[in-house]
């Protein structure tokens, strides 16, 4: 066999040339004063901070490569067969494949690689979403389907489409796919529109191409049928429009209007970081947070993210680089706009973080309380429960050392981590909606003759099949939220932290003993475990009212069902 070739590695960055002439530059050379060795200094921190930076962008792009190859392979060995993936719920119920390289959970590449065994003729619907998906892939997501036809169809007509299915690699072609979201699933659909372009009848062309209609924020949505939240709907898409609503731009559009009053009436730090930010803010720098906002996101994570796409902007970096301490000055703004940006969710989408809130109280509540973790089922009867448990350490002494082993805190047997609790309640509670309305989509789109495929919020048919199945998929989840899942869930909660001894207040250790380490509380509000060995019991109408079910707002699911952008 021929030996593999050599990859090309980034070069290491040079140190900048350092001025000589120290006395001139800080008086007594000194790092404070700007001298020489304070000049040497600075540039070798520079070439480390660079060079770690040059070995983790080649240790990344040789993990993407193995990935890649790796995906290739499972791909050659199954061209031309029939599969079928074999699936694994978690412990919320949420659907993986078990292939662990290529799979309808994976990247572009895995995604674009796979069709349908059987396909089917396109028919005049089909050929309309097989060019909506196209635009979705390309990166117009945001336009109205009518919209998203209309650029595809301008693509074939300037012959854009048929060019880049023959020849992908060639230097305009290559240069139209790259300037995509999703380069190689747009290639796939690319082909296939092409070849259904240049048959006699198109709407009888047989495609095999999965079609997908994504949720919009799809934890939000869910969020805001909890609540009945009207105007949270109308951001996520759960009302009628005739443009999809955009809950990034909606967010960002408050977050820029805080910015700006505090470049024009604040003072000290905060006008300084609002007149170096005002006029510079762009959608994607919100976009992580609000997204992850319902998975949990806590503020040192949301500062990281802000960060990280604070740094992609062109303008802001020339500025803030040519600083003394950049990376500082990137923290600072990242926390300022971290702070700013959980403030206008708490805007935007008032119930969803109340209720978020309330999940978390009472996640709070079931640990210390009842030092249980949390238990629920979900709408289908599955049965979840958090495994997050201390892990439990054990001191082993050597003649040399000592060294300190701890188990993963997944064990029944140890007692709850009431934190970790808390904070995986809220997505962890979503995440059983989610898999709770795909599993009945999918049960549906069966019954219905549908060849469905999901991953998550994204769920996928033939070109032929989008309009039934979008039909479906809004039904079920009108038909998943019509209960009021909340009052359920803390009826399920209640009856199981309830008195063991069925006496309620009136039991003699109802009241219980304070429980220590739980912060700055005071005697009302702090939590009290009761004294009669085993109870589980909650005290549910103590804590200052914080466990009293959340109040519910006025919307209509059923609209949803004319909702055209709840997934699209």
């Amino acid at each position: 066999r021929r030996p593999p070739r050599r990859r090309p590695r980034r070069p290491p960055p040079q140190p900048p040339p350092v001025r000589a002439g120290g006395d001139e530059e800080g008086g007594d050379g000194s790092a404070a004063g700007g001298g020489v060795a304070g000049a040497v200094r600075a540039s070798v921190r520079e070439w480390r901070r660079q060079s770690r930076l040059v070995d983790k962008l080649n240790a990344e792009d040789h993990s993407l490569r193995c990935a890649l190859q790796l995906k290739l392979g499972v791909a050659r060995q199954l061209a031309g067969e029939t599969f079928y993936f074999a699936y694994n719920l978690d412990f919320r119920g949420r659907a993986y494949p078990c292939s662990p390289h290529l799979s309808v959970v994976g990247d572009d590449l895995a995604r674009g690689l796979l069709q349908y065994a059987e396909p089917r003729p396109v028919g005049e619907a089909g050929l309309r979403w097989l060019k909506v998906h196209a635009a979705s892939l390309y990166g117009h997501d945001k336009l109205p389907l009518h919209e998203r036809a209309e650029w595809v169809d301008a693509q074939l007509a300037s012959g854009r489409i048929a060019a880049v299915a023959s020849a992908p690699l060639d230097e305009e072609n290559r240069a139209w796919l790259l300037g995509a979201e999703n380069p190689f699933q747009l290639y796939a659909v690319a082909c296939d529109l092409a070849a259904a372009h240049a048959s006699a009848d198109p709407a009888a062309h047989l495609s095999a191409i999965p079609v997908a209609q994504d949720g919009s924020c799809n934890g939000l949505q869910h969020y805001a049928a909890l609540g009945r939240d009207e105007m949270g709907g109308r951001h996520v898409n759960l009302t009628p429009g005739e443009r999809p609503a955009d809950v990034y731009a909606g967010v960002l559009e408050v977050v820029k209007r805080k910015v700006a009053a505090d470049a024009a009436e604040a003072e000290g730090e905060a006008r300084e970081l609002a007149l170096q930010l005002d006029g510079r803010l762009v959608r994607k720098v919100v976009k992580q947070s609000v997204m992850t906002t319902v998975y949990g996101v806590t503020f040192v994570g949301m500062r990281e993210q802000i960060e990280r796409r604070l740094r992609e902007l062109p303008e802001l970096a020339a500025e803030v680089e040519a600083a003394a301490q950049p990376d500082r000055q990137y923290t600072r703004l990242a926390s300022y706009l971290a702070k700013h940006t959980m403030s206008s969710l708490g805007e935007v989408f008032e119930p969803a973080m109340v209720a978020m809130e309330w999940l978390a109280s009472c996640a709070s509540a079931i640990g210390h309380e009842a030092g249980s973790p949390v238990e629920w089922t979900t709408p289908l009867g599955l049965p979840v429960v958090q495994p997050y448990h201390k892990p439990r350490r054990r001191e082993i002494r050597t003649v040399l050392q000592r060294l300190t082993l701890s188990d993963m805190g997944t064990s029944d047997d140890e007692p709850v981590d009431v934190r970790r609790q808390v904070m995986g309640i809220p997505p962890n509670y979503v995440h059983s909606l989610d898999s709770s309305h795909m599993l009945m989509t999918a049960s549906a789109a069966r019954e219905a003759g549908i060849a469905f495929a999901a991953v998550h919020d994204s769920f996928w048919s033939h070109a032929c099949d989008a309009d039934a199945l979008g039909a479906l998929l809004r039904d079920q989840f009108v038909e998943l939220h019509r209960p009021n899942l909340l009052q359920a869930l803390l009826g399920e909660w209640r009856a199981r932290h309830s008195c063991s001894l069925g006496r309620g207040a009136a039991c003699e250790h109802f009241e219980g003993r304070a429980v220590r380490d739980v912060g700055d509380r005071d005697d009302d509000t702090r939590p009290r475990r009761c004294s009669q060995p085993g109870c589980a019991r909650v005290r549910w109408d103590g804590r200052g009212g914080a466990l009293q079910l959340p109040k519910r707002g006025n919307l209509d699911l059923d609209v949803v069902r004319q909702s055209p952008y709840f997934f699209s």
